[in-house]
């Protein structure tokens, strides 16, 4: 019986079910992150627990901390297989979602790489990918810009996001939210390579220029991006590293030549993109206040997509069959 909000159904502890297998999957392809020893006690729970936990969230919908307390309660199994000694305060856990967001991002980095590394490009095709930044819009009212400049909240304006900006796209128009800056494969098929979740107000150029210098922006041998992400030296440093932007900027303005034929791809594969991500787990607008706790939610949405893309890869299978797997694991159907 499925009860919405927590999505709990009758216990499958006498088999395996997709989300236990999706979470097993998950665990392997975890990519420990280069950090320097910490020192003091071992903490009890893992950085890996928490992200996995994430992931559980977007899989089920189930985005409120009080209520992924009650499922760890309620499911020992579940508890187990994401790796917890025991289930973890619910402050506690609200506490280390908003601290996972850098920890998500280097998860869809080093997997990116590996993407890269092991998907073969067609003969006749080169190493593309395409660049973009999606909007998404924060949970509540709308806080203008005029009460904003003075830092007040309006009477009777009540769950507001404060952590949230606004932008405008000519698609659009004004968002107030947050922003997705996504890379993909082109070739041969739309995939994650990359993404970071910023505010929404913040130049795409300028948060490019700081992750390539992290060396988390993927270096291919083009790189398709619009006319925003062409801004400052961003053209220039990407040419350094070893990659060519390609922005309308670069186009001839007299006649159609290759270059534009080849930037018609951004529409058939990172825009697409977006829609698959957000189909496979109907994740669209933010579903909870601030920066961090969303930001979490999307990136781990695109980690598993990368994850699945691959295994679907490897196995010779369809490469978009990403929403199947993502709705069996969400109603915990046995294997």
């Amino acid at each position: 019986m499925i009860k919405l909000g927590l999505m709990s159904i009758e216990n499958c502890s006498d088999s395996s079910d997709a989300l236990f297998s999706l979470i097993e999957e998950l665990r392997l392809d975890y990519r420990e992150p280069e950090k320097p020893p910490r020192r003091g006690r071992r903490a009890d729970f893992s950085e890996l627990s928490f992200l996995l936990l994430a992931v559980v969230a977007v899989v089920t919908r189930t985005y409120s901390d009080s209520e992924l307390h009650r499922l760890l309660e309620k499911d020992p199994q579940l508890l187990a297989v994401l790796g917890f000694p025991r289930v973890p305060h619910r402050t506690w856990i609200l506490r280390r979602l908003k601290s996972l967001l850098a920890c998500a991002e280097d998860q869809v980095a080093l997997f990116g790489k590996q993407i890269l590394a092991e998907v073969e490009i067609p003969a006749e095709a080169s190493e593309i990918s395409a660049t973009d930044g999606r909007m998404y819009q924060a949970i509540g009212p709308k806080w203008h810009a005029r009460d904003r400049q003075k830092q007040q909240i309006p009477v009777g304006l009540r769950r507001v996001d404060t952590e949230s900006s606004w932008s405008c796209s000519a698609y659009r128009g004004w968002v107030q939210g947050y922003r997705l800056v996504l890379q993909s494969l082109v070739f041969p098929c739309p995939v994650p390579l990359f993404a970071v979740w910023r505010e929404n107000s913040v130049s795409e150029a300028a948060l490019l220029l700081e992750e390539l210098a992290a060396g988390r922006f993927q270096i291919t041998e083009v790189n398709l991006g619009d006319t925003r992400i062409g801004d400052l030296e961003l053209p220039q440093k990407y040419r350094e590293k070893g990659g060519y932007l390609l922005t309308p900027s670069a186009f001839n303005k007299k006649r159609r030549t290759w270059k534009n034929e080849l930037y018609e791809y951004r529409k058939e594969t990172i825009e697409l993109l977006f829609q698959r991500i957000i189909q496979a787990f109907d994740l669209k607008t933010c579903q909870v206040k601030g920066k961090a706790k969303n930001g979490v939610f999307v990136i781990a949405s695109v980690w598993v997509y990368q994850i699945l893309f691959l295994n679907n890869y490897r196995n010779k299978k369809p490469l978009a069959d990403v929403k199947e797997q993502i709705e069996n694991a969400r109603f915990r159907l046995k294997l």
